[in-house]
């Protein structure tokens, strides 16, 4: 004896939207790096919040250029 039949196949439309993420990189940890180096620096050794800053301003240029190059590739209806 037979079950009863499944259910039929019911069409699910396409989602509104597809995520996006960025690609992976190490910016962000090095951008880490730096503001750790220049809190470091302010307490411990103070030649080292130099280091930290120029790490910190090189990175966060980096990470800027990174992100505007990521939303420019965006579909043009996406709204941003």
């Amino acid at each position: 004896m037979a079950g009863p039949d499944p259910a039929p196949e019911l069409e699910v439309p396409p989602t509104g939207e597809d995520v996006h993420l960025p690609g992976p990189s190490g910016v962000p940890l090095l951008n880490g790096v730096a503001v750790t180096l220049m809190l470091v620096g302010l307490t411990i050794f103070p030649p080292l919040t130099l280091i930290g800053l120029v790490l910190f301003l090189a990175t966060l240029v980096r990470w800027v250029k990174d992100v505007r190059a990521s939303m420019a590739e965006l579909p043009a209806e996406h709204g941003h």
